[in-house]
């Protein structure tokens, strides 16, 4: 029994300081044993890590604010190769789908605009990666200025749906006292045609859920004829709900969460 014991120390030992090599690669192992000291000890770019794959995977909800101790974190993912790479593997799916489709002059796909179409890094970037607590009179004089650029791997699957012969929706949570200003923006990223562009009504859809507006402008396309072949968003509220769409797409933001 001893011998045993003294085998699996060994055994776990090695894995503590060996590297995995396969394929050319170096991989830390990390032992699989039970976190340590009050409430454990967590490593702040694993914990980080872990927190952005809750985000996306719609298992940590109704935050309000990134952890301060992530702001590092979310800023190099943001602005590093692998939120790019990301966006990129979510629009090529989107592509991939839609190649197979046989389009008709009624089929539509929705697009979200804030961290779907266009980005608002800029802004971001002077607040924190979303530490900061949300501040409506800031972000807006962002979006007045009208500056926001397009993400490009968003505009790519925009430009590829458009010579398919489908139909752009822009359906946003933006107020419609922004619709001028976001249709210059839009158009001065790059994105110059679109079949509707549909800004929230706040006199219909005050003290209402992002999922409520968003289903509910969605069903008025439906009932009007259009079948929603596709819908990409950067928030679970903008692919949620009802009138979703044949398939939806859920592009990658933890800087924020909307409900």
């Amino acid at each position: 029994m001893k011998v045993l014991v003294l085998l699996v120390a060994i055994i776990v030992g090695a894995a503590h300081e060996c590297h995995g090599s396969e394929h050319g690669a170096s991989f830390q192992i990390f032992p699989l044993r039970m976190k340590t000291g009050s409430g454990g000890h967590y490593i702040p770019e694993v914990s980080c890590a872990s927190w952005r794959l809750g985000v996306e995977a719609h298992n940590v909800i109704e935050w309000k604010t990134v952890p301060l101790s992530c702001e590092g974190y979310i800023g190099n993912y943001i602005l590093g190769d692998q939120y790019r790479s990301d966006s990129k593997t979510v629009n090529q799916q989107a592509y991939f789908y839609a190649k197979t489709l046989n389009i008709t002059a009624k089929d539509v796909w929705v697009f979200d605009i804030d961290e779907t179409s266009l980005s608002n890094l800029p802004y971001y970037a002077q607040h924190g990666f979303g530490v900061e607590p949300y501040n409506a009179t800031a972000f807006n004089e962002w979006v007045e200025l009208g500056e926001a650029p397009a993400l490009p791997e968003s505009q790519k699957l925009y430009k590829k749906l458009l010579s398919l012969g489908v139909k752009i929706v822009f359906l946003t949570g933006r107020p419609l006292d922004q619709k001028t200003v976001t249709v210059a923006n839009l158009k001065r990223a790059g994105y110059n045609t679109w079949f509707k562009l549909i800004l929230k009504d706040t006199s219909i859809y005050h003290g209402k859920t992002a999922v409520t507006y968003k289903s509910s402008e969605r069903k008025k396309l439906e009932e009007e004829g259009y079948n929603i072949i596709g819908n990409i968003g950067d928030q679970w509220s903008d692919i949620l709900g009802t009138n979703t769409g044949d398939r939806t797409f859920k592009l990658p933001d933890p800087m924020y969460y909307i409900s």
